[in-house]
Order: C-alpha cells, then structure tokens, then sequence
C-alpha cells in the first residue's frame, strides 16, 4: 500500500492550527490588559477634571463671597482694612461636612513585608484598648452544629468526625434534621443513640412550582428544610447561635476551634453577617500550606460549614426564600455590605458528588479543595484584627503598595522577584474573568461579587506567589449588572 505523505502547505496549515491556540489564548489577555491600560488613563483624566472642577468652583465662591463681602464693607463705611482669609477657609459648611464624611485616617505604620493579607500576628502597639476582650461568658457558649441530612447514608462519614473531634458534647450539640423520610438514612442516624439530637422535618410533600421549574423541586424542598430546620434551633430550642453542615461535609481537626474563636468577632461587628469554614478558591496550588492561621474577610457568602447568630436568623427569616436560599443570601437586599469571615485553607470539604445539582460542579471543582490538617489554637490569638475598620486600612495599604504586574509577567516568572504579593488589576466584568481563568481562580460572580473577594479583592497563590487580582484605588461597590 502506497502512503501518501502530507505535502509542504499541509504541513503549514497543521502545525499553524496548533499554534493558532496557543496564540489565541495570548491575543485574549493582551487586548484585556490593553484595555486595562485605557480605561486606566481614562479613570485618571476624569479624577483631574473633577479636581480643578472642584478647585473652580471653589475659587468661584471665593471671589463671590469677596465681592459681597466688599460691598458690606461700602454699605457700613467701615474704614478698618478687610483682612482676606486663605482660600481653605471660605470652604463652605457643606464641603466640610463632606470631607468629614468620606475622608477616613489611614494607619501608617509600617507594615511587615511578609504580609499575605491582614495576618493573624498583629503588632503588639496596634492592639492597645482596640484589643478584642472576650467576655467571661464567651468561654461557655453553646454552639450547636446543624446537620442537614437528607437521604446520604454517608452522612455517616460527617459524623463521624464530628463526634471525633468535638471537645465537648454539652457546648457543642449535634442535631441532624432529616428531610426525605429515607429509611435507611434513619437508621444510620439513629445508631448514634444520645451523642446527637435526630429531629425529622414533618411537611415531606412536594410543592407546587410552575412549569418551568420543575426540574427544579429538589432546591425547592431543600429551602425549606432549611427554614424548617432553623426554626428549630433558633426558636424551638433556643439557642443563640448555630453553625450549619451538610450530609456531605467532612471537617477539619481544629473545626470546632475554629467557630469558637470567631464567635466573639462575629458578635462584636456589625459589618459581618456570618463566619465560613470554605473557601471557593481553597484547591492545593491556590493556598499556602504553611499559612493555615490565615483568615480573611469576604463580601461573598461561601456556605458549606457556616455559623449565624439568632439575630441575624431574625432579620432573614420573615423573607426566607422558597428555593435557592444560598444565592438569595448573596443578594444585596440580603447581604446589606455585610461580609464573612473565611480562612486560607477550608475547614470543611464536601464528599458528596451525589445531589441536586447532579455532581456536575463537584467533578469540576469541589473535589479538589484542600481540607485543613493542622490544628490551629485560635482561640489563644488575636482576632481583633478582623473587625472592620482595623482589616480595612491593612488590606488597602497592603493590596495597593504591591507591584503592578501583567498576566505574562506572572505566567513566565522570570522577571519577578521574591514571593509576592503582586496585583493584576482589572476594571470590567470581562476583564476579570479572563484573568481569573488564566490564574486558575473561579471566575464567576454572584451580584457582581467574585468569590472570595473583598472589596473586589481576590487573594490567592498563582505559581507560589500571592497574588490580587484588584480593581483599581479607590473602588467604592460592586456592579450587580456583572452577574
């Protein structure tokens, strides 16, 4: 048999579709970054416009207030000589009320080079009276863990370690809630006896939707198991605070430690809503194992392994929703610019491939969340830093004094130096998932708030260098319409 070798053009056209891939892939993140750069400029030349906007209007009201203030002078014969005040202080009352309202003080302390992010070791001449005391109470808390079972008889897995590692029984109840009447699930739960509290939700009808939502009917059910479950807890059992698992969660050694020490810092700032044991960009090559001490706080509900204050079940309850309660939560009439609490490596990670949303999200992502294995004593360290005021001026001074960097440099590495931490800025939806695809990070956002950011802040490892990928200063919301 005779083989017909591929002539020359052949040849070309091959090998210039393998690289037209490649190529392609490079052309997509340089027109973001030249795109980043424009719209850089342009943010630049609108600041200068509205500052001498600014600066002639005042000037205007300066001469204004002079030429009024002269023809008084006229009017009353005063022969005394008009002694003319600076410019600053013909200021108005208004303009100074604004710049009281929107200027903040910014700590210029030096900040430790080897920061990833407000770490858990502040200075000791920060702490002061600004130092978190916890209550003589807080030690004493009972914070009861809600299992939410269904029809897993590995939930057995969960509980497990559950009971493995709670230190105490009597502050730490386990109640399993199970929805779906499966009997085996049951029984599995049952042979725990009296080391966990077996509670079954009652209402196992299906509910009524509307054509199109159908497929739908498991979140349905699942949203309100949940209601049903919380009523329990909250105003049944009445307890103060609770956090929540799931059948297919397994958790880390120092889980309960965990909750524990963030409980008095949730309770203490009104800016946080919820303390998660998750983190969305938690897989092996995105977090740094040597840093398992290190929280953040998120503007982006991470769910799996969370705890809430009866408080707050209070305001959410009235308006709980009838399906898919957890992107309900990320809602800004929900979420009020509220944040979370999150850690560098997850306390939690999920098992369970089997469920509503058909295992499809677990094949790509969930399964390679790396699950913490140190024990971290955090409720022996100070987690003052975490409150608002204090986490914000750090990260600012922090995210934005680091190296303005672009995608190439990061992916090639060579002309980099040291560990970090270096920026990727981005300005646009589009921008942003470009990068966050080429990092490695997830791309997708809830109301216009990526996962794990904070104040659009997304902090993570690329390649053993801590990177963020940030808009640009002085960013001020998020853009629902980037959902």
């Amino acid at each position: 048999m005779k083989v017909v070798e591929p002539n020359q053009e052949e040849k070309r056209s091959g090998a210039w579709g393998k690289e037209a891939g490649v190529n392609l892939a490079g052309e997509v993140i340089r027109l973001a970054e030249e795109v980043e750069v424009q719209l850089d400029t342009q943010k630049k030349l609108l600041k200068q416009i509205e500052s001498h906007r600014a600066m002639w209007a005042r000037r205007k009201d300066v001469g204004k207030r002079e030429m009024e203030d002269r023809k008084e002078v006229k009017e009353e014969v005063v022969h005394q000589p008009q002694k003319l005040q600076p410019i600053e202080d013909h200021v108005d009352d208004t303009d100074q009320t604004r710049v009281k309202e929107t200027q903040r003080p910014v700590n210029t302390e030096a900040l430790d080079t080897n920061l990833d992010h407000p770490q858990v070791n502040v200075p000791k001449e920060e702490m002061g009276e600004n130092k978190l005391q916890t209550s003589p109470a807080t030690p004493e808390v009972v914070i009861p863990i809600l299992v939410i079972a269904c029809d897993r008889v590995t939930v057995k897995r969960s509980l497990d370690r559950l009971i493995q590692y709670r230190p105490s029984a009597q502050l730490h109840p386990i109640i399993v809630s199970q929805d779906c009447s499966h009997a085996e699930t049951a029984r599995v739960i049952g042979s725990y006896g009296d080391q966990v509290m077996h509670i079954r939700q009652p209402d196992l009808s299906d509910i009524r939707v509307r054509p199109e939502h159908r497929k739908f009917q498991g979140y349905y059910k699942i949203s309100r198991h949940y209601h049903w479950a919380l009523q329990q807890v909250f105003n049944t059992l009445s307890h103060s605070t609770v956090v929540i698992v799931e059948d297919d969660l397994e958790v880390a050694p120092d889980f309960f430690e965990y909750f524990r020490a963030l409980y008095p810092i949730l309770h203490a700032d009104p800016t946080l809503w919820c303390v998660s044991a998750w983190n969305d960009n938690g897989r092996d090559a995105l977090v740094d194992p040597s840093k398992a001490e290190l929280l953040y706080r998120t503007d982006f509900f991470p769910g799996l392994g969370w705890m809430l204050l009866k408080e707050m079940w209070t305001e959410l309850e009235p308006k709980w929703p009838s399906a898919f309660w957890d992107d309900w939560m990320r809602q800004p009439e929900q979420r009020k610019e509220r944040s979370c609490i999150r850690p560098e490596i997850s306390r939690t990670i999920t098992f369970g491939r089997k469920g509503v949303s058909l295992g499809q999200f677990f094949d790509q992502y969930l399964r390679y969340i790396k699950l913490n294995t140190e024990f971290v004593p955090f409720t022996k360290q100070d987690l003052s830093y975490l409150l608002q005021e204090k986490y914000d001026e750090r990260l600012i001074k922090e995210v934005y004094s680091a190296p303005l960097v672009k995608m190439e440099e990061l992916q090639q590495g060579g002309t980099l130096r040291g560990p970090g931490p270096f920026r990727v800025q981005y300005s646009s939806r589009d921008t942003f998932k470009v990068f966050a695809r080429n990092l490695g990070v997830m791309d997708d956002l809830k109301s216009g708030v990526p996962r794990t950011g904070y104040r659009g802040v997304v902090n993570f490892l690329y390649r053993g260098r801590r990177v963020f990928l940030a808009p640009p200063e002085g960013w001020t919301q998020y853009d629902v319409s980037w959902s």
